[in-house]
């Protein structure tokens, strides 16, 4: 990636990604080469009672792969990755933060607004929640590809309205400018997925996944987790943390807690919310914080390439190293 001048020269956003992104085998690199990284999943461990990190690094797959479980190790993977990054890389300054879904729990943690043994105990239980809300096999998910925003939306509505009984279809991520998913009840998904073929669009797909995240649906899991939320101590941000649910910054530790509660059952607003980072942040370089490059291939659609915005994903900590000595070869 050839951004012409060093990175911490430049105004870098940290994004961290949510679930979708974990893998077996996560951060154990970062932990190998970087004690505080190491340090992190060792917290993991102990604030939740059981050995998380062997669970990131060994698996099995399908145990990684259960909400309850996926969701605090993502935000441990990414935490450690982000303490690392502290360590190999400190001039690296971001001006904002950003989490996708799940990923918003990180940033608050990185931007010192949660603590971090608090939001493992948060996922846990989100996760718990969110699976709980929706019987297996009631609900789904579908990404729609290659279509306006505002006509997928009408396919929601069209869709919800159309079975014979009301059914919830709702916009669930705004992914980026030709991406959006959907979530809701089954039959109401199926059917604007048909819809959407009908009416243009280049792609429309069910996803793997175990229950309509981010729809009317999770009203429940978002009810359950409130008293969670309220009983947990939240700081002011030191470092502005985007919301999903607004796309604009949260200003105090109140206001961050508030908008995990409504990010539950309401649209992630993720182009939105990197617009910010670019319009107004004036953020130049977004890093993504944690296992893969998923949010490095969304961002990368939405940032303007007339403006010279770059994404990039740290993927070791050599892939960093390399990174940053181009950089100063170039600067």
């Amino acid at each position: 990636m050839s951004l012409g001048m060093s990175l911490a020269s430049r105004k870098i956003a940290f994004i961290f990604p949510g679930q979708g992104a974990q893998k077996v085998g996560m951060g154990r690199v970062w932990a190998e080469a970087v004690p505080a990284a190491r340090a992190a999943f060792e917290e993991a461990d102990e604030a939740l009672g059981f050995p998380l990190s062997r669970l990131c690094w060994e698996g099995p797959e399908e145990e990684l792969g259960l909400t309850e479980n996926t969701q605090p190790a993502l935000v441990a993977a990414s935490i450690a990755i982000h303490r690392a990054l502290g360590v190999l890389a400190p001039e690296l300054a971001p001006v904002a933060m950003a989490g996708h879904s799940l990923g918003e729990y990180s940033a608050l943690v990185a931007a010192g607004a949660l603590g971090f043994a608090d939001a493992l105990r948060l996922v846990r239980r989100r996760g718990q929640l969110m699976q709980e809300a929706v019987p297996v096999g009631v609900g789904a998910m579908a990404a729609i590809i290659g279509m306006d925003p505002a006509a997928i939306a009408k396919v929601a509505a069209d869709a919800a309205g159309s079975g014979g009984v009301e059914e919830v279809c709702a916009v669930a991520n705004l992914n980026g400018p030709a991406q959006t998913v959907l979530a809701g009840h089954k039959g109401a998904i199926d059917r604007a997925v048909a819809l959407a073929r009908e009416r243009g669009a280049r792609k429309a797909t069910l996803l793997a996944v175990s229950a309509p995240f981010h729809s009317p649906l999770m009203r429940p899991a978002r009810e359950g987790l409130a008293p969670l939320l309220a009983a947990t101590p939240f700081h002011d941000p030191r470092v502005p943390v985007v919301s999903n649910v607004d796309a604009v910054p949260v200003a105090s530790g109140d206001a961050a807690r508030e908008a995990l509660a409504r990010q539950i059952d309401s649209p992630v607003r993720w182009v939105e919310s990197v617009q910010w980072m670019e319009d107004v942040a004036g953020v130049q370089v977004f890093v993504e914080v944690g296992p893969g490059n998923v949010l490095t291939g969304l961002t990368r659609r939405i940032v303007r390439g007339d403006r010279g915005a770059r994404t990039t994903a740290v993927s070791d900590p050599d892939h960093l190293r390399q990174l940053l000595a181009e950089e100063e070869g170039e600067s």
